[in-house]
C-alpha cells in the first residue's frame, strides 16, 4: 500500500472559548483578557500556544491549552461584564485534527471548497468538510481543522480516506 499523502492526528488537550460580542465596542477588552490582538476578518492570530480566530462579525474563537481554560474564562467574563456579550467554554463540543505533511493541502482540497493556495498563513476559513461544518487554518507543516465533536469519527474517516493516494472523493 502506498504511503498516505498526509498525517492525520486528533489533537487533545485544547480548550476553546467562544466569544460573542460587538467587537468594535469590546475588542480592546477581549484582546487584553485573551492576551492576543483581535484578528482581522477571516484571520487568526497566534502567539505561542494560544490562537484567536475570527468566526463571524460578532464571534471569535480562542484556542488555548486546557490548563489555561478556567482562568481565561474568568478573565474574559470579568472583562466583558456590563457588555452584551457571551463567553462560553465550547471545548467539549469541538474536535480538532491536524493534517500535516507535504500533501496536506491536497487532502484538505478533496473535502473543502477552499482555495488553499490563496489562504494566507494567518487566514481562517469556515466551510464544510464533505458534509459537516468545519474551520481550517494553517499550522507549521500543514493545517488545523476544527469541527463538531459529534462528527469527530466522520471527520477522522473522511480525512484518512482523503489521505489515501489516488482517492478522489470522501465516502458518502
Amino acid at each position: 500500500m502506498a504511503e498516505a499523502l498526509a498525517t492525520i492526528a486528533r489533537i487533545e488537550g485544547l480548550g476553546m472559548i467562544a466569544i460573542r460580542a460587538d467587537l468594535s465596542r469590546t475588542g480592546d477588552a477581549i484582546a487584553e483578557a485573551a492576551g492576543l490582538a483581535i484578528p482581522g476578518v477571516t484571520r487568526i492570530v497566534t502567539n505561542g500556544s494560544r490562537s484567536l480566530g475570527w468566526m463571524s462579525p460578532d464571534e471569535l474563537l480562542l484556542v488555548l491549552p486546557v490548563a489555561e481554560l478556567a482562568d481565561t474564562l474568568t478573565t474574559l467574563t470579568d472583562a466583558l461584564s456590563g457588555e452584551h456579550a457571551l463567553v462560553v467554554d465550547v471545548s467539549d463540543a469541538r474536535a480538532v485534527f491536524d493534517v500535516t505533511g507535504p500533501h496536506a493541502a491536497d487532502v484538505i482540497a478533496k473535502l473543502m471548497p477552499v482555495d488553499l493556495d490563496d489562504l494566507p498563513f494567518d487566514g481562517l476559513r469556515r466551510s464544510r468538510a464533505a458534509q459537516t461544518a468545519a474551520a481550517v487554518w494553517r499550522v507549521p507543516g500543514g493545517f488545523r481543522l476544527i469541527g463538531f465533536r459529534s462528527t469527530a469519527d466522520y471527520l477522522r474517516l473522511i480525512l484518512e480516506n482523503a489521505a489515501i493516494p489516488g482517492s478522489r472523493l470522501a465516502p458518502r
